[in-house]
């Protein structure tokens, strides 16, 4: 729609329909983006309608992974820097701190991709064993790739990412073996080279260390927030059983009073027809006395006539 004074609103703008298309879970996409490719022609936008129309529908797996990463920008964020740090890590760390560094980082795309399974549980989409695979298999694609990493940024997965590699066993394959010190040569000026060697060789090991104690840091700090977020859910997740049990007790409660109130309110209708039943008896017994007392006057007043004339 376009805004009161003529300037393009924001359903003009195509980056923001594409974040809207892949928003969407896959059954809703083709027909949304029909129709916002269809607006764009209308208004004279035919490039912007070209690339809407070139939109692919996202497989569940694409979709599931976009969904995490709009439903937990702060998650996703860490993440994506925890990529940085392992794809650095990775380049320059010996095998055995390859090894632990795979390890968290089989850890915390497992939870990773258990938060993207409830999510789209909730969205009313079910996963299924095989894409939520597929979910992990893209996960572990954004750590590896810096191009995969991009796109789920983006929020536009359109089906399986695949790393480029198993982004551990190569790189622990391709580590370079530790290669034995030169035999030491008698001339000074060789010891010297040599000396200055060995210095540039340990400060790169130092370098080396210290990326990899930074980059296990940050994954002991992504899997401790990972396991917050999994206590902070159990425990919303019992608040919400409660507040069910809570809600439906109380219904039986407003139930039960309703029911109380219905039986009194008929009972008050009998009891208000019973007392105007009264009440029209009370009205025609005084009506009936009324006449009674006054046929007795009119007697006694007869009778005493009658007395007075045959004296």
């Amino acid at each position: 729609m376009r805004r009161v004074d003529g300037r393009p609103g924001p359903e003009d703008d195509v980056e923001a329909v594409l974040d809207e298309l892949y928003a969407l879970p896959p059954s809703e996409f083709v027909a949304r983006r029909e129709e916002r490719a269809a607006r764009a022609r209308t208004r004279r936008r035919a490039q912007d309608a070209r690339r809407i129309h070139a939109a692919r529908r996202p497989t569940f797996a694409g979709w599931a992974a976009n969904l995490l990463r709009r439903s937990r920008p702060d998650e996703a964020r860490r993440f994506l820097e925890l990529g940085r740090a392992l794809r650095e890590a990775y380049a320059t760390l010996d095998p055995s701190g390859l090894k632990e560094l795979s390890a968290q980082r089989r850890r915390i795309v497992s939870e990773m991709s258990r938060q993207a399974a409830a999510l789209a549980r909730e969205a009313g989409h079910p996963l299924s064993d095989a894409v939520q695979r597929d979910v992990e298999t893209t996960l572990r694609a954004v750590l590896a790739d810096p191009e995969a990493a991009a796109v789920w940024e983006a929020g536009r997965v359109e089906g399986v990412l695949t790393p480029p590699s198993e982004f551990g066993a190569e790189a622990v394959a391709a580590a370079p073996a530790r290669r034995e010190p030169a035999r030491a040569r008698t001339s000074g000026t060789d010891s010297a080279a040599r000396k200055k060697k060995g210095e540039a060789a340990e400060r790169r090991r130092a370098e080396r260390e210290e990326r990899a104690a930074r980059a296990r840091e940050e994954a002991r700090a992504a899997e401790a927030r990972l396991r917050e977020r999994r206590a902070a859910r159990k425990e919303a997740a019992a608040a919400l059983e409660r507040a069910d049990e809570q809600e439906r007790k109380a219904g039986e409660r407003e139930a039960a009073l309703e029911e109380q109130l219905a039986r009194a309110r008929t009972e008050q209708e009998r009891t208000r027809a019973a007392l105007g039943e009264a009440r029209e008896r009370d009205r025609a017994a005084a009506e009936e006395l009324a006449e009674a007392e006054r046929e007795a006057a009119s007697a006694a007043r007869r009778a005493g006539r009658a007395e007075r004339d045959g004296a």
